[in-house]
């Protein structure tokens, strides 16, 4: 424990230490996108292209109904935070369909 005050007894008693940091557990990186599953989980979404539900939802969020496309996302995926995800995911598939569309117009 560290010594905040020079005392003798009480919860602050004994010498002054450095706290040992030891580097963060393997189990802790759970969750993390590491590059070899987002080549994998792109190329699957380039070949398979996108599932029933997720072609309504972007056809929601291209006519501006964000809410209308979670609250349908969130029906199909069953949590608030996944449907996020998912919306969030659809716009940037949104983004990129567009730019791929209409950036040679004009």
């Amino acid at each position: 424990m560290a010594l905040c005050y020079p005392m003798a007894v009480g919860l602050n008693k004994g010498h002054k230490v450095t706290k040992n940091m030891g580097k963060p557990r393997h189990s802790c990186r759970r969750g993390h996108l590491t590059k070899h599953t987002k080549f994998v989980r792109d190329m699957i979404r380039e070949v398979c292209g996108l599932a029933p539900y997720e072609r309504r939802a972007m056809e929601l969020l291209k006519v501006s109904k964000d809410k209308r496309a979670l609250k349908f996302i969130k029906k199909r995926v069953g949590t608030h935070i996944h449907a996020k995800r998912e919306r969030e995911e659809g716009w940037e598939d949104d983004n990129q369909w567009y730019i791929h569309n209409y950036s040679n117009i004009g």
